[in-house]
């Protein structure tokens, strides 16, 4: 799995996101051709999550992140590869085409 991190804040002009959202279309069509595309989707902003945790016996639901902190999970893509140097790869072209780090993480199992 993929994790694209990104700074919270306003999102890049059209005129900077169009060329950026292109290149990362290419990318998604090249993964599909290889069978190595599984999922992959744009997060909303963590001002929009919810987190659910126990205390003491009680389930509580509160707004917000769960964790403060200038950058978020802003999107995951999920590939299927034969091992981490192959995920690597992925991620190094999405951190070419968009200049935001990502973390690669693997499935347990």
């Amino acid at each position: 799995m993929l994790n694209m991190i990104q700074p919270v804040g306003e999102v890049p002009p059209p005129e900077v996101l169009g060329p950026v959202m292109a290149e990362l279309a290419e990318i998604r069509r090249d993964l599909e051709s290889q069978e190595a595309w599984v999922f992959g989707r744009r997060l909303h902003g963590p001002e929009e999550s919810t987190v659910v945790r126990l205390r003491d016996e009680e389930v509580v639901a509160t707004d917000g992140p769960w964790v403060e902190s200038e950058e978020h999970v802003g999107g995951i893509v999920i590939v299927e590869v034969k091992d981490l140097d192959a995920a690597l790869k992925v991620a190094a072209r999405y951190v070419r085409v968009t200049g935001l780090p990502m973390e690669v993480r693997p499935f347990q199992g």
